[in-house]
């Protein structure tokens, strides 16, 4: 990485950089996903979906998460998936089609311009979306689509202690392939914690990852 790409990293995140970055990664995606699976089966349980419910997946890459989402909510339910990354849409949408899932809606804007149609969500995944969770308006513009009540769960990379730089050298190498600023990497779910008022935060892979949940106030 160049000097400008490691200062620009301590900035906030950078949309052109990232649309850049998943171009790259479209085709590897999912498989440098794999390692994260379990972290991705307990946030979409964590949702508590029932059969009829409507999630929005916000940076939903691949689509990695609608099959868990699907079995969850049933034909009868929604799920909405937000991706920027046209390539990265386009593979959500084949997988979709793949599976003849009827009740999947793409919507392929930045999370903070998305225009969200329908009845408010029960629910919504920040799954591996640092970029996004930086970005104050991008939740808002989530939260704002929610029912009173409703679960929201963030999952991601983050710094463990400064005695752990195993830990973090692991964390670095995988924020340099998945994010465009480090900026908030300690707290990630600090803004959202700031629109939802209460969260709960629980570590992860040896303080590598956590998952955050709450729930919109009534």
């Amino acid at each position: 990485m160049t000097m400008t790409g490691i200062r620009r990293l301590r900035d906030a995140p950078d949309r052109d950089a990232a649309l850049d970055q998943y171009r790259r990664r479209a085709d590897v995606y999912d498989v440098e996903l794999a390692v994260f699976e379990p972290l991705r089966r307990k946030a979409v349980a964590l949702l508590g979906l029932q059969p009829g419910a409507t999630v929005i997946d916000a940076g939903c890459g691949t689509g990695l998460s609608f099959g868990l989402l699907h079995a969850a909510i049933g034909r009868k339910g929604r799920i909405v998936g937000i991706e920027q990354s046209p390539e990265m849409c386009a593979k959500a949408r084949a997988r979709v089609a793949a599976e003849h899932w009827s009740n999947v809606g793409l919507v392929e804007q930045p999370v903070e311009l998305a225009r969200l149609e329908g009845r408010p969500a029960d629910a919504a995944l920040f799954h591996f979306t640092h970029d996004v969770l930086r970005r104050p308006e991008a939740i808002a513009n989530v939260l704002g689509h929610l029912r009173p009540g409703a679960r929201v769960v963030a999952v991601g990379l983050k710094w463990a202690s400064p005695l752990m730089w195993p830990v973090n050298l692991f964390v670095l190498s995988a924020a340099l392939r998945s994010v465009t600023s480090l900026e908030g990497l300690a707290a990630p779910w600090s803004h959202l914690h700031a629109q939802l008022g209460a969260i709960e935060v629980e570590p992860a892979l040896f303080g590598a990852a956590y998952i955050a949940c709450g729930t919109t106030p009534p």
